[in-house]
């Protein structure tokens, strides 16, 4: 039984593939019990996010895990072909542990797919598809990506516009939690900010966008409310955050809008984000005392940082890995000398056991003591040497050379010590 990696991520397929093969957390139980009871598969998890869908599998039969794959989704096999990865054993015990490291990630080093692989793991726990080797497999990975985020600087600094603006907000104020935000715009830039804003859980939330209809789609994702661009001028004033990125072809926001939005706020600090090209807020507001603007080109800066720093945790982490899947393939690979040792071990305790009873009947007969451990010791000798002493004398030369270099090294003898005596 090996261990396979099946799927499909953000580096193999675009959106509109990945969207087709989701599973969502409701159904994700009757899939992997169906997936284990269909094919020849003895264990199974499924990790599936919005950048990646994979299959975990404990199977000597990686296609039907495939062909069950596109079957589920409904989809044709050579539908998913072009964008369908399976790994081999070795390489899928170094990709769990990538993903759990944040390596494999988007943006590298977040930290959030190893929450997201922990609850695939429950999830697989609770429907009873995870059995020994992947038990054993994710412990080692979770394990590892405590190490690579212990030791190295893997998520140490920001790497993302969005998380940036985030980092920078912090700076000024002490909690996000108590801040009223304003997002202005309604595209992917802006839906990322509000992502990493409201993960801080912000005392309010709104949306300003050119089609109302949008700005509310976007709102009430995050529990917010939308208004009109034509709205700015009026309430400005009551964000505490401003994130603006839109298409406008000239400044949405001017110098006076703010300094009136700053004069209502009685000079309480507004932290603002311009992160549209062209700009969406004039440069001279960056100029108020009670202002701190921030455009792409400073976001980007803190983002050079951060990406130079991971990129020397990566090389460090990568080592790690490589060093721990050798590890752990050794670990599958004494599993399969288990029922070896095992057999070994019984037929070692019968042959004792008989010896034995047959030692204490010779006692009760009345054999010296003496005499009765000295046979004891002597047909025991004979009986565990007999087996590998006739298939070394029965062998042909291939086989013999191959069986005293085996008895050599599992006896620790050195012939050529005895070679003169």
């Amino acid at each position: 039984m090996a261990i396979f990696t099946l799927g499909i991520n953000h580096h193999s397929a675009p959106l509109a593939i990945r969207e087709q093969v989701a599973f969502h957390v409701e159904t994700l139980p009757q899939a992997l019990t169906s997936l284990v009871r269909a094919r020849p598969v003895r264990e199974a998890a499924i990790l599936s996010t919005c950048n990646r869908t994979e299959l975990y599998c404990a199977t000597d039969v990686p296609e039907a895990v495939a062909d069950w794959f596109a079957e589920y989704h409904r989809l044709e096999r050579e539908t998913l072909k072009p964008f369908l990865y399976t790994l081999p054993p070795k390489e899928a015990v170094r990709h769990a542990f990538r993903v759990a490291s944040g390596l494999d990630s988007m943006v590298v080093g977040e930290a959030q797919i190893l929450g997201q692989m922990k609850d695939a793991v429950r999830l697989a726990e609770s429907a009873g598809t995870l059995g020994m080797h992947l038990h054993k497999l994710f412990q080692r990975a979770f394990a590892v990506a405590k190490e690579v985020r212990t030791t190295t600087a893997i998520g140490a600094n920001t790497v993302s516009m969005a998380a940036a603006a985030v980092q920078l907000a912090e700076r000024i104020f002490e909690s996000i939690s108590s801040q009223k935000l304003l997002f202005i715009g309604a595209g992917e830039m802006i839906e990322l900010c509000a992502t990493h804003f409201c993960a801080r859980q912000p005392k309010q939330v709104t949306v300003a966008n050119r089609t109302v209809e949008r700005g509310r789609a976007l709102a009430d994702r995050f529990n917010g409310h939308a208004i009109r661009l034509d709205e700015l001028a009026d309430t400005l004033g009551q964000y505490d955050i401003v994130i603006s990125c839109t298409a406008s072809p000239l400044p949405i926001i001017g110098l006076g809008m703010v300094e009136r939005a700053i004069k209502a706020r009685r000079h309480r600090p507004m932290f603002m984000v311009d992160l549209a090209v062209p700009r969406d807020i004039e440069p001279e507001v960056g100029e108020l005392d009670d202002v701190f603007l921030y455009t792409v080109d400073d976001l980007a800066q803190v983002v050079t940082v951060g990406m130079e720093s991971r990129q020397a945790a990566v090389l460090q982490a990568e080592a790690i890995i490589e060093t721990q899947v050798e590890s752990f393939l050794h670990w599958m690979a004494s599993r399969d000398t288990v029922p070896l040792i095992r057999g070994l071990r019984d037929a070692a305790e019968r042959a004792r056991r008989h010896e034995l009873e047959h030692a204490m009947r010779r006692l009760a007969a009345g054999d010296a003591p003496e005499k009765v451990l000295e046979q004891l010791s002597l047909r025991l000798t004979n009986k565990f040497l007999h087996a590998p002493t006739q298939a070394l004398q029965l062998s042909d030369a291939q086989t013999r050379k191959a069986l005293q270099q085996a008895a050599a090294y599992l006896f620790h003898l050195h012939p050529e010590d005895n070679s003169g005596r």
